[in-house]
């Protein structure tokens, strides 16, 4: 019988107790870390993500540079996923994909073969069909890897090494940009123009005092891959650099057109024969893709919220040209721009967060002086690491082109040695007071490099080598020289980016937007005349034409009329409800009369139990009077009761068992406020007594004992009151003396004239 002492441990020992939350906080913050450093936050120093940097480093590898020849995308994804980054082919191909687009990236660092996806939103074919290699913006930003300027990490298997970051020249962050959300953070930068980059980092560099100011006068804002505009104020972007914090209004660009005198303009307007005209887009908002664009127009036109606007045709090729045709010559295209700008995506907003890792890898918000001062000191950095890596190599071969020199000059003494001595390398360190490294490689040089012509070369190699040694001595004990050094080659790398090359010339126009023309949109809705009939249920319907108003409309079994008014189809018609709160909704937006029409709680958010008091056509500075069940009111400004959302707006505040239950308008010829109450009191005051208000419950106009309010209504005192007279007739009785009732607000009235409505009720 064998018996074990090795026992399988149990795996329960390896349990840790420890309290819920405190173990869940801490992988969190792990993982919190991990996405904020290793993925969604670009690094300062080269402005790229862990999973661009590896796609270029791999790219590098396979030696995939400008003068090569393409590679299968899915090579490259291959290497990517297989060697440096453990995540998803699709993922890593989509970066791939971005960096070769030229509407996506300012300047790409991948030059694709194939279809990499279009500016209207196709998507790219699969990897197996394209191909790809570095653009010399690429390889300008690696440059320097092979000269010992950045530290070398192993990969996630411990296979491979990659490179921490990219040490070339090239200010990738703010050229081409960068948008991530991490946890708790977020980072969006738009691309920029590299020579004016350049430009503020040189006045930067001359002047480290510099004001953001003076930075800004170089530096003028955001150049996107795809132009347009950006139409805030300098002030505003100033600001937005300088906190690090900001949005831009980015504008489409319409085609320039000549002017009758021969000059350009930005209009987009093209002349076509007989006075027509036709408006041309040239230019989108950036990460906007066209298709979208034209579907959202042609929606409006569809919908008939944009009745100016006939007919929109894409008619791009490797331009862009969207047509847009006017309803009629006489349209006016500014109105036509201005509509297009609020009710499209023509203007967009573009958030600034220039929320980086610096050179600790710690995140933060900087301002655009700090960020150009901390990328500066990370070039630096990197020009002394590249000095001292370059210093150790002369030094290394001077001291070999030392031993060649000494062999030279005693060359008969050193081919003696090596036919006569079993060990030719000790006698040779011992005669001539070699190194190690010099006696192996003089006993490693090929016999026809033994000329005489050779000594004469390593002695001129020596020289230039002690002259380039000195030059980098001095180059790292000076700060100034430093400095020159990072300004000439900023100033070698402008050149290639300048204003006058296709790839430099700044595509985004900086100008402050010009003053907006006042428009309306109900304006450019068909005016026609309708009739609104609201039902004591709430359905909302509008009849073609102006009918009678005591018409025979039909309504659903057990509803009936509540209100029905005259209105144009321009028209806003505001809804009152007795809680108080306003509704506002579009007369065009109504349904048709053929049916019952519909419910009014499908247009506009009202409560379950509130109910509608008062339904009429929006009329611009008019005055209305508000009065609640309790006899306190004021007069509002219709102007202050239109309401932006479905939501409504709340105008008079009501508490329990008190409601909105008057609203009328106030003629501008009427001068006193008459209220009636249910225990058939009657006051009547001056208007000017009833204040003004935008929301709240009021003062008091008349004064209770039992019950509350029965009714309200404004009149001219010297025409008197008039009300209708009950029966057939219909014939309404006017009393003109109303010195009895007429009184300071807030009494409690008298009885009213005799022959006055039993249901306390004025009859106007």
């Amino acid at each position: 019988m064998v018996t074990t002492t090795n026992e399988e441990a149990d795996p329960f020992d390896a349990i840790i107790d420890a309290p819920f939350d405190a173990a869940l906080s801490e992988r969190y913050l792990v993982y919190a870390l991990s996405t904020i450093t290793a993925r969604s936050l670009p690094d300062l120093r080269d402005g790229l993500k862990p999973v661009h940097r590896r796609l270029l480093w791999a790219m590098r590898q396979l030696k995939l540079d400008p003068a090569s020849a393409y590679k299968k995308s899915a090579r490259v994804v291959g290497d990517v996923i297989g060697k440096y980054h453990p995540h998803g082919d699709a993922s890593v191909y989509d970066a791939m994909v971005r960096l070769a687009q030229d509407f996506s990236l300012r300047y790409p660092l991948v030059e694709g073969q194939g279809n990499f996806g279009n500016i209207d939103g196709d998507n790219a074919a699969a990897y197996r069909y394209t191909e790809a290699r570095l653009t010399k913006t690429a390889i300008q930003l690696m440059a320097g890897l092979d000269e010992g300027t950045v530290d070398f990490i192993p990969t996630y298997n411990g296979e491979e090494a990659e490179p921490e970051i990219f040490p070339g020249l090239f200010p990738n962050l703010l050229a081409n940009g960068a948008t991530g959300i991490a946890v708790g953070m977020a980072t969006s930068i738009p691309s920029h123009n590299v020579a004016e980059i350049v430009d503020a980092t040189l006045l930067l560099i001359d002047n480290p005092q510099a004001e953001h100011s003076q930075l800004m006068e170089v530096f003028r804002g955001p150049d996107f891959a795809t132009g347009g505009l950006v139409v805030d104020s300098p002030e505003a972007i100033s600001h937005a650099y300088e906190t690090g914090k900001g949005a831009f209004r980015v504008r489409g660009r319409f085609s320039t057109g000549r002017n009758p005198d021969g000059s350009w303009e930005e209009t987009g307007v093209e002349k076509l024969g007989g006075g027509q005209w036709q408006l041309i887009i040239s230019e989108i908002p950036y990460m906007l893709p066209k298709g979208k664009l034209i579907e959202q127009i042609a929606a409006l036109i569809g919908d008939r919220k944009l009745p100016i606007l006939e007919d929109v045709r894409d008619e791009s090729d490797e331009e862009i040209r969207i047509v847009l045709v006017p309803k009629s010559r006489n349209v006016d295209p500014e109105l036509l721009k201005q509509s297009l700008y609020k009710l499209t995506e023509l203007e967009t907003r573009f958030s600034l967060n220039l929320n980086v890792l610096d050179s600790h890898r710690t995140p933060g918000v900087l301002g655009l002086k700090l960020l150009l001062s901390e990328w500066v000191y990370s070039q630096i950095d990197i020009l002394l690491r590249r000095t001292r890596h370059r210093l150790d190599k002369i030094a290394a071969r001077l001291e070999l082109v030392a031993g060649y020199i000494i062999a030279y000059l005693n060359l008969d003494r050193i081919i003696e040695i090596i036919r006569t001595e079993d060990e030719p390398k000790p006698v040779m360190i011992a005669e001539f007071e070699l190194t190690d490294r010099q006696a192996e490689a003089i006993l490693n040089m090929r016999l026809r490099s033994l000329r005489r012509l050779e000594e004469m070369e390593l002695r001129r190699e020596h020289e230039a080598l002690l002259k380039e040694q000195d030059d980098l001595t001095k180059l790292l004990e000076s700060p100034a020289r430093q400095r020159t050094r990072i300004k000439r080659d900023l100033g070698a790398l402008r050149k290639d980016y300048a204003e006058d090359t296709e790839l430099g010339r700044r595509r985004t126009t900086i100008a402050q937007a010009a003053r907006t023309v006042e428009f309306s949109l109900d304006a450019m809705i068909e005016k026609e005349p309708v009739t609104v009939i609201l039902s004591q249920r709430g359905w909302i319907r509008a009849a073609r034409g102006h009918v009678p108003l005591d018409g025979d409309f039909k309504f659903k079994e057990g509803d009936g009329p509540a209100f029905a008014f005259h209105a144009q189809t321009t028209d806003k018609i505001l809804i009152a409800l007795d809680n108080g709160r306003f509704y506002t909704i579009g007369a065009d937006k109504l349904p048709g009369a053929r049916g019952f029409g519909e419910p009014i709680r499908t247009m506009v958010d009202i409560d379950a139990e509130a109910h509608v008091v008062a339904a009429f056509p929006y009329r611009p500075k008019a005055q209305l009077l508000l009065v609640s069940s309790i006899g306190r009111g004021f007069a509002a400004e219709a102007d202050e009761l239109l309401a932006e959302t479905r939501k409504g707006r709340s105008v008079m505040s009501t508490k329990p068992g008190v409601s909105l239950a008057v609203v009328r308008e106030i003629p501008a010829e009427h001068d006193h406020v008459a209220v009636m109450g249910e225990n058939r009191k009657l006051v009547i005051f001056s208007l000017e007594e009833l204040p003004v208000m935008s929301k709240g419950q009021g003062v008091t106009l008349q004064r209770y004992r039992d019950g509350g309010m029965a009714d309200a209504i404004t009149l001219k005192l010297e025409e008197g009151l008039s009300w209708t007279m009950g029966g057939e007739s219909g014939r309404t009785r006017t009393e003109k003396d109303m010195q009895l009732w007429k009184v300071a607000r807030g009494a409690a009235g008298r009885l009213p004239p005799v022959g006055f409505p039993r249901d306390n009720k004025f009859q106007s």
